[in-house]
């Protein structure tokens, strides 16, 4: 159980606890290396298992490494062991814009300049084919400089999930803030279901209290689906006129981001948003690592799940009982047994990469090394993929994937073996 000053994967040192729902607790922590603050998500594996949010957890990963904007929260990096995710993300001090419209409504330039940001990150995600579908007050969050900050994409969806009929089907949201055609269990268009959310967090800050609130839930489904919806007198003319093109009940009716965006109550005093993510410190150490956003899902700390043996690989290691004379001709290949874990194994690969100058890219327990000097036939290139025998007892396979046979050979024999002596139990293959 994660508990204050606890340290993750030897980097992060956590905080107090910022908030908590279901399935996952949220974190102030540090950062060890650069000192800076940042917020960490902790995912329990097996309650998301049980309630069937995997791919909810991985489309979050995903679209949150594809959506990098100034009005958008971001996610540095994800980690994972055996029983938790961890999302380490921007840490935004300010709070939930929820908090300040809980005192009352706000300043019609206020409400404005916060309106501003959530509709210019929201059209940012949609040109990436995002859609939030979760937009309310408490998923918006302020930073030290009241800027808004949209966080929270566990229901978003990408545009590729969408039917061959080019809508969405799922209905899912907040009630009080999804739209008319998601209720009522059509096909809808996600950045117009957005655009509604957008329209009923304005009146929200506005107003104080929701356009449709009823304290009948199927009633407020009705005033929903209807549009039906009364302004206050304090709202000014260009507002009030605004609103009924956003909370327009017809999808094809109701107003686009882009008409919405040259609205001259809208543009009054906006500032262009530089989509560019700005360059810091910690964005450079912490940017998204992750290989493969379903790693976050492997068994070993870090991003690695070795393949498994099957039975006739696991007798073919058996002394008396090695068959690979008889199929592996290929002196390219070579293969060793080891005691250690697989992060163990791969941390050897990257030393060995930053000593013997390769690049080096790991995916899933499978690493592969590219030389950058030139050879007699090109850049020297091995691939070791890592299977799992016991938690205890993992084979590594060895293969030459380009460049000159002898010099892999000699680069094998007088760099690679001596190198990974100290975690090789023993080797085979068919240069033993």
């Amino acid at each position: 159980m994660e508990k204050k000053g606890t340290v993750l994967m030897q980097r992060f040192e956590l905080g107090r606890l910022l908030g908590q729902g279901t399935f996952a607790k949220v974190y102030l922590a540090k950062n060890l290396t650069t000192g800076q603050s940042c917020a960490i998500k902790v995912i329990d594996k097996e309650k998301i298992m049980k309630g069937g949010l995997i791919d909810q957890i991985k489309r979050e990963i995903f679209v949150m490494r594809l959506v990098k904007h100034p009005n958008i929260v971001r996610l540095y990096e994800v980690m994972a062991s055996r029983s938790k995710i961890y999302f380490v993300m921007e840490y935004v001090k300010g709070g939930e814009l929820f908090n300040k419209v809980a005192k009352g409504k706000l300043k019609e330039d206020d409400a404005r300049r916060y309106f501003q940001q959530l509709v210019a990150a929201i059209d940012y995600c949609h040109s990436r084919g995002v859609y939030h579908r979760d937009l309310k007050p408490e998923n918006l969050l302020l930073d030290e400089n009241g800027n808004l900050k949209v966080s929270d994409f566990g229901l978003s969806a990408f545009k590729e999930s969408s039917r061959q009929d080019g809508l969405l089907h799922t209905t899912c949201g907040t009630p009080a803030y999804v739209a008319p055609e998601v209720i009522n269990y059509k096909g809808y268009d996600g950045a117009k279901a957005d655009i509604w959310s957008c329209g009923v967090i304005l009146y929200v800050l506005l107003a104080g209290f929701l356009p449709f609130h009823d304290s009948n839930l199927m009633g407020m489904y009705r005033r929903i689906s209807r549009g039906e919806f009364k302004c206050p007198q304090w709202f000014t003319p260009e507002v009030k006129k605004l609103l009924s093109r956003i909370l327009e009940a017809n999808p094809i009716r109701r107003i686009t981001v882009a008409k919405l965006m040259e609205n001259s109550w809208f543009k009054k005093g906006y500032k262009h948003i530089d989509h560019t993510p700005p360059s810091s410190p910690q964005t450079r150490i912490l940017d998204p690592s992750i290989t493969d956003f379903s790693a976050g899902f492997d068994d070993e700390a870090g991003l690695i799940k070795p393949s498994c043996f099957n039975a006739f690989d696991i007798i073919s290691l058996s002394q008396g009982f090695d068959l690979s004379g008889l199929f592996e001709k290929d002196s390219n290949y070579s293969r060793f047994t080891t005691k250690k874990p697989a992060t163990d194994i791969v941390s050897k690969f990257e030393q060995i990469a930053r000593t013997e100058s390769f690049r080096m890219k790991n995916k899933g327990g499978k690493v592969k090394l590219q030389g950058v000097k030139e050879g007699r036939k090109g850049q020297l290139g091995i691939d070791a993929e890592i299977f799992e025998v016991t938690p205890s007892f993992h084979v590594v396979e060895l293969k030459k994937t380009t460049g000159d046979t002898l010099e892999y050979k000699n680069f094998c024999n007088t760099e690679l073996k001596p190198s990974l002596k100290d975690i090789v139990w023993a080797w085979q293959g068919s240069d033993q």
